[in-house]
Parts: structure tokens; C-alpha cells; sequence
């Protein structure tokens, strides 16, 4: 599509949609990456729910991290707080990943006293739901509140003779694997809930389907997928275990009426006027239905799953970067808003030309493409509530023999070089907790009284003392993939204080990350020469030879010195840690992938390709590798390098490869040492 208008008649903002696991935001990037206007809603949940209605303190709500309450967007449009927020300003709560958080103009906290479920549910231990409703519902007043915020600022702006901001399209992250289904009927979704990436309940599902199936075919199907089949982090165990478990859902796969999406599929089929029911690759390869080498869902994999596509409606997979819609708001979302902000919504959508949305990334491909790391053996690190490392292999499908998975990492087809417009592949792994460690150690353990000072208690030691954290509260990710592994502490004595439980849990995450690294530099390394000619040449297999010099990193625990400094050891000499130009990494990679959808280049009002991106974002219009003005370099990332000896290094990883291998399997003894003594117990009766 073209643009009718001057792009020098207003000064031109990217709207980004960023939905995480625990919260929804808004962000309106201008052309130097830096943020113009924001607005987010943090989730409150069943557990934080539940500790207020039971006069517990909020500020050791362990799961509230995001949420937005009814008529939110309205109040924040009125310039004045609602009594919930009011009280919510003054009782901190803390976020997922740890972080002391406070309602204010721009951030609104779930409200608890509300009569309606929280967006995020843990009905049952292992299972975590979300509310789809509630998540567009989020969207939408973050949208309104973020208008209500540009129209205060184009007033001033216009006052000072200054080109008023004009948002030109809209790009959309979201967290991906998250299980969605709705009626093609009606719209609604079929049960109220979605199943969010992190639930455990289809444990039982995945294990059957790994004990009964050959190793052939285990090798097969991982070949087309790039993903372990049998982890219960994907989506198709979470459709097989609603089509089994929940009667509503399997009566309108029979009557061909069940759309099945992630969360992405979810809200552009609501925020678009013609309904798209698309999902770009980075969020269809996640579902484990998708065929890496055909970009279209597989026949093998339907069957292995038992879905059929004539029962079934699924979302056609796209690119990451072209148009999907125009945006437009749902009329089931109105009641939530007041009426000054619906009025903004909806001449915001009847506007001429109307505004598209037009990109759209998985959260973790999203924060690659925010940390610019465009060059095929770039890497990024983004710490949440999990962590994930995601490592660009180019147009190179890399299949892992060493635990990594594959996935997309962007697709930008309508770019002029033939490199940057082909389909970008990742090797990626995950750890699921990170932060989520730090807030365990605040909450349950009461060792430090806000996230922020881990770093601090950390570093009062030289080193952990012997102790060994392995964070397995759900679990082993990459690249150890073991759903049976439990969190294990090792190695304490009488001489162990909090100062080294607080380094042994940072460490655990750091070593994690450590072995994610060497699992995706021992694959690129174990590539043929003729197969891996975007890596410089490898002596030989071993993590510390890797051709990886920069891990990009994002996220909570990134913003501690003092844990950057934990990581950077760890990694040892060869890698350097390059903490992000922006605190918004994910939201700006989809705000990067919807001003690349244009196909004109000349219409790319804000960056004409991924240069560009990188030299007004990270450099601030100077040209790579110039100085600015002052003689300074413009770059605002800090870069962390290992001060750690080698010997020291090498034994902590003996330690922690040592502590792995003590705590895989737990749960199938405690299930194994239960029924033993249920049998027992029965024939003793």
C-alpha cells in the first residue's frame, strides 16, 4: 500500500502492540527508537486475587505482574486515577520478573476488588490460563490511553510550531505457543480460557506420544518441526488436551465451527476490519504444526497429533512484515471504555488513509530484531520470567543435535536485498525461570525485600561458596529438556549465607544461559564448511571457540551491574555482554517489522531498511562507527567482559554440569516412590 499523504507534513510514530505473559502494553516509537508515549496494564492473578481478599500484604503478591481494570483506559483519559489505582499508588506490587512496580498515570495495575477472574489464572498446580477477552480488552485501553496521551502532545507540540505526531501503522508482539480457541460463528472464544505457553497439564499427553512413537519418526517429524516434540511448552499438546478434555471445543471441531490460534491469530483477527486470520511464521512455527522447509502446516503432523484440517480452521501462515488489515476496534469492547476514549478509537479507525497493521513477531524473534541483531551468528538474551536466547543463523535451517530448537526469526520479504528479505532462521533455547528466581527468593524465602537488590547481596561475595542453584521450579528447558527435573539447591554448609544462596541463584540462570550458547555454538560449529560460510572458521567444537563475540541482552536482570558482571564471567573471554540501547526491545522489533511492510521503499517514512534501523536507533542518525558531535560514539548500551580466571570458570561448570545431572528425574521418582506406596496402602486393606 502507498501513503497519500506528505510524510513531512507530521512527524511519523509506530504503534506497537507488545502482550506478554503477565502484562499488555502500548508503545508509539518515533524515528531515533525512543519511546513518545506508552501505556501498560499489569495482570493481577488468581494468587493475588486470592492473598487480598485475605488481607495479605500486596507487596509480596508473587504472580501479579500486569492487568488492566474495566474503564482503565478511560480513567487514565480523564487525567485522574480511580480509587483502586489510587490505593494501588500507594501499595506497591512487584512484576514477574521481579521489579517493584507502582500504578501511575502511564502504568495501570489489574484491579483485585473487580467482580470479574483475573487475566491470569493457576487453577490447579502446572496450570496457568489467561482470559482472551480480557487481553483485547487491554489492548484496546492501552490504545485509547496512549491517543488520549499523543493528542496532549501534539497540542503542545503544535504550540510550539512543531509537526504534530501521526501514527502510520501498527505492529503486534505477543508471547507465543499460548493456545486459543474461538467459534468462526460467533467470534467468542469456546471456553474462557487460553492455555498459556508455560502450563505443565499435558504432561501425561506428551509422554504417551514419546513412549509410543519409533525413534525414526521421533527424528522425522523433529526434522520438520525444528522443535523437541515432546515438551509441553508447544501448542499442539494444548489443542490435543482441549479437543480431549473440554466437550465444547470437540463439538465444534465436529461441526467444522473451532478456530484454533495463538495470540497473535487472536488479535488480528479482533483489531483488523476484515477480520485476518493469519499467524506469521515466527508464532505458526511454534505450534508444532508447521512444516520449517514449506512455511505451511504439515499433513504428517496434523495426523501425528490427530487433528483434522477439514475439521479444523487454521490461520493462514504469513510473513512477519506485510499488510494484514486496517486496524479497527471491536464493538465487545466499548463497555470498557469511556466514552471520551471510544470517540478517539473510532475516529482514529475512520481516518483516511486508514492506519494498517502490518507487522507482526512472536515476543522472543520480536526482541531479536529490537536488539538489531540482523547479522546471521548474532545473539540476544532477553531476562523475564524465563529466559531466552535466541541465536540468527540467516537463511540457514540449522537442525540442533545438542538441545537447541529451531525457529524463525523474522521474515521482512518486501526489503531490496535479497539477504534481509528471505526468511531468517534461529536456533533458540529457553530457561524457564529467571527472574522468576529472584521473586522466589524475595517472596518465599524473604531474603532481599525488592528485586533490585540481588545484584548488591550477590556481590557482597566473591563466589558462591560451593553452593550450586539449578532454578528447575518447572522443569529443565534447553538444552537439557527434562519436564521431570525439580529446582535444586547443592553444596551448602553451616558456612552458607544469603550473600551466596543470592549468587547461586543468579549463577543458575547465568550457567543456563552458558549452556544454551554452547549447545547453539557446538551445532553451527558442527556444520560442513560449504553449510556454514556466514561463521568465521572454527579450530575446533568447544564453547569457548565459538565464532559468537556479542550476546545482546535485554530484559529485567539486565539492568543489574552486578548480574551483567555475574553473566559475562561465566561466559568467559570470548563473548562479551551488550546490554540494549532501550528497555523495550520487544515492542520496538514489532514496531521495526511494520515499518518494513511497506513495498515501496519510499513510503518507509521511518527506516528505509535494516541500515537505517540501526543507524538512527542505536547511533542516533550518525553513520555507524562515527563519532557524533562531541566526539562521542552515540550508542547508549553498556558492554560487559569477563574478569574471571579460566580454572576457576571450568571447575564452577564441572560443579553445575554435576548438580544437572543430580537433579533430572525427580519428579518421576516422587510419582514412582507414590505409587508404590498407594499399592501398598491398597494391600494392606
Amino acid at each position: 500500500m502507498t501513503i497519500s499523504e506528505s510524510p513531512h507534513e507530521e512527524e511519523p510514530l509506530v504503534a506497537s502492540i507488545d502482550v506478554g505473559t503477565t502484562s499488555s502494553r502500548v508503545i508509539l516509537f518515533n524515528k531515533l527508537g525512543q519511546e513518545v508515549s506508552k501505556h501498560q496494564i499489569e495482570y493481577s492473578t488468581s494468587a493475588s486475587k486470592q492473598k487480598f481478599a485475605s488481607g495479605g500484604a500486596r507487596r509480596f503478591s508473587v504472580d501479579s505482574a500486569g492487568g488492566g481494570s474495566a474503564g482503565s483506559a478511560g480513567s487514565a483519559g480523564s487525567g485522574a486515577a480511580s480509587p483502586s489505582a489510587a490505593r494501588q499508588a500507594q501499595q506497591p506490587i512487584f512484576s514477574a520478573e521481579g521489579i517493584a512496580i507502582e500504578a501511575n498515570e502511564f502504568l495501570e495495575i489489574e484491579d483485585l476488588e473487580r467482580p470479574t477472574n483475573p487475566t491470569l489464572t493457576f487453577p490447579r498446580p502446572g496450570w496457568v490460563e489467561c482470559d482472551p477477552v480480557a487481553i483485547l480488552a487491554h489492548v484496546v485501553q492501552c490504545f485509547a490511553a496512549n491517543l488520549i496521551t499523543m493528542d496532549k502532545i501534539n497540542g503542545d507540540r503544535v504550540s510550539r510550531s512543531l509537526l504534530p505526531y501521526r501514527v502510520r501503522c501498527v505492529g503486534i508482539a505477543n508471547m507465543r505457543e499460548t493456545t486459543l480457541v474461538w467459534s468462526k460463528a460467533t467470534g467468542k472464544p469456546i471456553v474462557d480460557y487460553g492455555i498459556v505457553w508455560n502450563d505443565t497439564r499435558t504432561t501425561g499427553i506428551v509422554t504417551e506420544k514419546r513412549n509410543s512413537t519409533p525413534q525414526a519418526l521421533q527424528d522425522s517429524l523433529r526434522a520438520k518441526t525444528g522443535l523437541p516434540l515432546y515438551s509441553t511448552y508447544f501448542s499442539c499438546s494444548k489443542l490435543r488436551w482441549l479437543l480431549d478434555n473440554e466437550p465444547a471445543v470437540s463439538e465444534a471441531y465436529e461441526q467444522g465451527d473451532l478456530m484454533f490460534g495463538t495470540v497473535d491469530v487472536w488479535l488480528l483477527y479482533h483489531l483488523t476490519a476484515n477480520h485476518a486470520f493469519v499467524s506469521d511464521v515466527t508464532n505458526a512455527s511454534r505450534t508444532g504444526f508447521m512444516n520449517l522447509d514449506t512455511l505451511d502446516y504439515d499433513d504428517e503432523l496434523l495426523k501425528y497429533w490427530n487433528i483434522s484440517r477439514d475439521k479444523i480452521n487454521l490461520p493462514k501462515i504469513v510473513s512477519s512484515s506485510q499488510y494484514y488489515g486496517d486496524f479497527t476496534v471491536p464493538q465487545c469492547i466499548k463497555p470498557n471504555l469511556t466514552s471520551v476514549a471510544w470517540t478517539l478509537l473510532t475516529d482514529f479507525c475512520s481516518r483516511s488513509p486508514p492506519v494498517p497493521i502490518q507487522g507482526c513477531l512472536g515476543d522472543q524473534s520480536a526482541s531479536l530484531v529490537g536488539q538489531m541483531a540482523f547479522k546471521p551468528g548474532a545473539a540476544k538474551c532477553t531476562y523475564g520470567t524465563g529466559c531466552f536466547l535466541l541465536y540468527n543463523t540467516g537463511t540457514k535451517k540449522l537442525i540442533s543435535s545438542h538441545g537447541a530448537l529451531t525457529t524463525f526469526g523474522y521474515w521482512f520479504p518486501h526489503l531490496e536485498n535479497p539477504e534481509h528479505s528471505q526468511p531468517h532462521f534461529a536456533l533458540e533455547g529457553s530457561v524457564a525461570v529467571a527472574g522468576a528466581v529472584v521473586q522466589w527468593l524475595r517472596d518465599n524465602l524473604r531474603l532481599i525485600p525488592k528485586a533490585e537488590d540481588i545484584g548488591p547481596l550477590a556481590s557482597r561475595v566473591a563466589d558462591s561458596g560451593g553452593v550450586v542453584f539449578v532454578p528447575a521450579f518447572s522443569g529443565l528447558f534447553a538444552p537439557y529438556w527434562d519436564a521431570s527435573a525439580r529446582a535444586t539447591i547443592m553444596g551448602m554448609s553451616q558456612h552458607t549465607t544469603a550473600s551466596h544462596l543470592a549468587r547461586a541463584a543468579v549463577e543458575g540462570v547465568c550457567f543456563q544461559a552458558r549452556a544454551i550458547l554452547k549447545a547453539m555454538s557446538s551445532d553451527a560449529a558442527g556444520e560442513g564448511q560449504k553449510d556454514r560460510d556466514f561463521l568465521e572458521e572454527v579450530v575446533d567444537e568447544t564453547y569457548e571457540k565459538s565464532p559468537l563475540s556479542v550476546l545482546a541482552v535485554d530484559g529485567g536482570m539486565s539492568k543489574s551491574k552486578e548480574v551483567m558482571q555475574i553473566q559475562a564471567d561465566i561466559l568467559g573471554p570470548c563473548v562479551k555482554v551488550r546490554t540494549s540501547t532501550t528497555s523495550e526491545c520487544t515492542a520496538l522489533g514489532a514496531a521495526i517489522a511494520a515499518a518494513m511492510a511497506y513495498e515501496k521503499r519510499e513510503d518507509r517514512v521511518l527506516w528505509e531498511d535494516l541500515k537505517d534501523v540501526k543507524k538512527w536507533i542505536r547511533y542516533g542518525g550518525v553513520e555507524q562507527g562515527a563519532k557524533s558531535q562531541d566526539g562521542s560514539a552515540p550508542s547508549k548500551s553498556c558492554t560487559y567482559k569477563s574478569q574471571s580466571l579460566d580454572t576457576d570458570r571450568r571447575r564452577k561448570w564441572r560443579l553445575w554440569e554435576a548438580a544437572i545431572d543430580r537433579c533430572k528425574g525427580w519428579m518421576d521418582i516422587v510419582e514412582e516412590g507414590t505409587g508404590a506406596a498407594s499399592n501398598s496402602a491398597v494391600k494392606s486393606m
